[in-house]
């Protein structure tokens, strides 16, 4: 059975991603998120058991350089692009505590 994603799905995502999606891209990543989830549903339906779960299909080791100190960005480059802020922070909704009193 084919999954349904409502627009209203895709725009609830969207604006959790600080994506601003015309109507045409709603209906089009609607349609393409229903597929993914589909093939996500036929990979589940494999018998996996039996099979030990891996990371990578080879057997690769991570090529780690070493650590060195370098210099960091300023506050004011970090802050540049944040929706909303009080230098030196970043502000953000509550989302611990008591939600009535918000």
């Amino acid at each position: 059975m084919p999954t349904q994603i409502t627009e209203q799905q895709v725009r609830h995502v969207a604006k959790l991603s600080r994506l601003h999606l015309t109507d045409d891209q709603v209906t089009h990543l609607a349609g393409q998120l229903a597929t993914i989830l589909d093939y996500v549903g036929k990979i589940n339906e494999l018998d996996c058991e039996g099979v030990e779960p891996l990371a990578h299909p080879l057997d690769l080791t991570n090529a780690l350089r070493p650590d060195r100190e370098e210099p960091g960005i300023t506050v004011d480059a970090a802050l540049a692009n944040a929706p909303d802020k009080t230098p030196p922070f970043f502000k953000v909704p509550k989302v611990l505590g008591d939600t009535a009193s918000s």
